[in-house]
């Protein structure tokens, strides 16, 4: 895996989680908090831990958080300043910002300001938010014991339009697949609108559709080699 740069801004359980497994899995991780004593904690298990005020453009942009590929920002108790740093790292032009959120009030102010990622403690946890920041085409994971995982992954470029069959996926790269998730267009009231809907058990001459994702089971170093060899 080629090293990526991302911060954590927010050193609690939940910030702390996804840090560590970020620099565990070789990314080069920039962990923030205004508490030393959460930085001092973290300083030997990522590349840079520093402490600031993360609603302080200046200091952000002297760790040039400008330049990471993405910025979790996992503040829980104080939602304004977790807020203000979201908008000072849209201002900076960020590509890529995911946000906690406590509640759906929370989440319904970051998706009016913008924020495409947003995170939930309740339903997400650390490994599987730095799985998919490690790989973008990883929608969700669901972690298992003994090194398996089921993730739903974005169909890859190399497989649109190929037939289940021609695939190969226990074959080839010893997987198997669950379900796919397709959208279809559903007329309401007049109105067309899209859906996601399960193709529950799909058939060997299933095609694959650029907006389709796959639901896989497997080790997560066969899942790994499977995105890799695939991008």
């Amino acid at each position: 895996m080629a090293e990526n740069k991302f911060a954590v801004i927010g050193l609690g359980q939940f910030g702390t989680a996804i840090a560590q497994t970020l620099a565990k899995r070789g990314a080069e991780v920039i962990a923030i908090d205004n508490n030393p004593e959460y930085v001092d904690d973290l300083k030997d298990d990522v590349s840079v831990a520093v402490c600031l005020d993360a609603t302080d453009a200046k200091a952000l942009y002297a760790q040039n958080i400008h330049e990471m590929d993405a910025v979790v920002v996992a503040i829980g108790e104080n939602f304004e300043s977790l807020l203000l740093s979201v908008v000072l790292l849209l201002e900076m032009k960020v590509p890529r910002i995911i946000a906690r959120a406590n509640g759906k009030h929370q989440r319904m102010i970051l998706e009016k300001i913008g924020v495409k990622e947003i995170l939930s403690p309740q339903n997400d946890v650390g490994l599987a938010i730095a799985e998919r920041l490690i790989n973008p085409t990883i929608l969700n994971t669901l972690m298992l014991p003994d090194d398996y995982e089921i993730v739903e992954i974005k169909t890859p470029r190399t497989m649109i339009n190929r037939t289940l069959n021609d695939i190969g996926l226990r074959t080839k790269y010893n997987l198997n697949l669950i379900t796919i998730k397709r959208i279809f267009t559903i007329e309401k009231e007049g109105e067309k609108t899209e859906e996601q809907h399960i193709l529950g058990v799909p058939s060997p001459e299933t095609i694959l559709l650029d907006t389709d994702s796959i639901l896989v089971f497997g080790r997560v170093n066969d899942i790994e080699r499977f995105i890799e060899i695939n991008k």
